[in-house]
């Protein structure tokens, strides 16, 4: 059973960073394709950036939204079980919920891995807030 706690997420003024962080459980990154996630209030979810790591062959694949190409950047930590966001050049329409999702089925892998970010992930944390001003 997966299970994804992020933190990390706060108020920031325009042009600052936040680091947001996502405590993984249950699983490992090289089984599993994760993202970070984000919810405006009145507008439908939307995918920022997402991981797809290579495991025991190396490489990987990486996917990110256009509007945050060159500020921010998707990582992970195999010892710490954690996932990462780290983003700059923030902006007021960078203000939502950041969540992060983890989904287990190899077709997630493959289309993230061809540049196409799937929004039905399988499991959810319970989401960070960040307000930029």
């Amino acid at each position: 059973h997966v299970q994804l706690v992020e933190s990390g997420g706060g108020s920031v003024q325009a042009g600052g960073t936040l680091r947001l962080s996502c405590q993984v459980s249950g699983t490992t990154f090289s089984s599993y394709a994760m993202a970070w996630f984000r919810q405006a209030p009145g507008k439908k979810r939307e995918g920022v950036a997402a991981l797809v790591t290579g495991g025991n062959t190396g490489g990987g694949s990486t996917y990110y939204t256009n509007s945050v190409k060159g500020r921010f950047t998707i990582s992970h930590d195999n010892a710490a079980n954690t996932l990462y966001l780290q983003m700059s050049s923030l902006n007021p329409e960078d203000t939502a919920m950041y969540y992060c999702a983890a989904d287990h089925r190899r077709q997630h892998r493959t289309l993230i891995s061809q540049g196409y970010l799937p929004v039905d992930f399988d499991a959810w944390g319970q989401g960070t807030q960040v307000t930029v001003s």
